[in-house]
């Protein structure tokens, strides 16, 4: 019989760069947190509270990328294969006024990071994000994210004296048919193959997949890739989104332009980087 779950999403202040992430975990969970419990983060919120984020204003952008901002965005993607992949009509509307600026340099980070078939897609290329960050910033993915799982656990361990499992889980998706799991974004955890790019997020969407978020690192049990799967559902599920799911989101959330987001805008969000999920017993 399958495990049932249940979710508790914890609020934190939100993570700014060079923040102290287990401390603030620490503080967070420690009389929340039981034996057996799987404590998922979020790998943005990481990512950002190390600091491993790349101003885009700083970046200049080739032809190539110019041309994808342009051109394969606004009309690529709005005309042929935003339908095909089912997007709402909403993202549909905000791909139309792709910025070419803002857009080719965030295209040429993701060909310079995580080359063309990333950079082909209409967001969170090669995993990178700009949602709930101010600016022009964008975070990329964990380079050492089991390390970063596992030193989460063992502080968990030894300071609170608690047993979990820590799960590192990004909103990225992930597709899954009869027991076979792919994902456009890199890295995931072992079970889940990473290929294609853009061609397995249009597979994924046009054939209507189950789709759920990544697991990135698991530290502390040895679980199924299914389980992980759900774990990663159910913890993004109740995360919620911050200041909003995408750019577009975040900047009508405070009624300011894609880049005028400020730290201190972000500060007043509620934000939920950690979700605890129980075992139903």
């Amino acid at each position: 019989m399958p495990r049932e779950y249940r979710s508790v999403p914890v609020t934190t202040p939100y993570w700014r760069p060079g923040e102290d992430y287990v401390k603030q975990i620490l503080d967070a969970v420690k009389d929340k947190v039981e034996d057996g419990d799987f404590v998922t983060v979020s790998d943005k919120a990481l990512s950002t509270a190390l600091g491993n984020i790349v101003d885009e204003s700083q970046i200049r952008s080739s032809m190539l990328a110019r041309f994808m901002a342009k051109y394969w965005m606004r009309y690529i993607w709005v005309y042929v294969l935003g339908p095909l992949c089912h997007l709402r009509k909403k993202t549909i509307r905000q791909l139309q006024m792709y910025p070419t600026n803002e857009g080719g340099a965030h295209k040429q980070l993701a060909l310079r990071y995580a080359g063309i078939l990333q950079a082909l897609m209409q967001g969170s290329e090669g995993g990178i994000d700009g949602s709930n960050l101010p600016h022009s910033y964008v975070s990329l993915p964990l380079e050492n994210v089991q390390q970063t799982a596992q030193t989460t656990r063992n502080r968990i361990r030894s300071e609170l004296g608690k047993s979990v499992t820590v799960v590192i889980v990004d909103t990225d998706k992930t597709y899954s048919f009869r027991g076979f799991h792919f994902t456009p974004r890199p890295r995931p955890i072992k079970g889940i193959h990473s290929l294609g790019g853009f061609l397995a997020y249009l597979f994924g969407r046009f054939f209507r997949m189950q789709q759920r978020a990544t697991p990135v690192a698991i530290a502390g049990s040895e679980i199924d890739t299914e389980e992980a799967l759900e774990i990663a559902k159910i913890a993004n599920r109740s995360r919620g989104v911050g200041a909003g799911r995408t750019v577009w989101d975040m900047a009508e959330t405070f009624n300011v332009s894609l880049t005028s987001v400020t730290w201190d805008m972000l500060d007043k969000v509620e934000h939920q980087p950690i979700v605890i999920i129980k075992i139903h017993k």
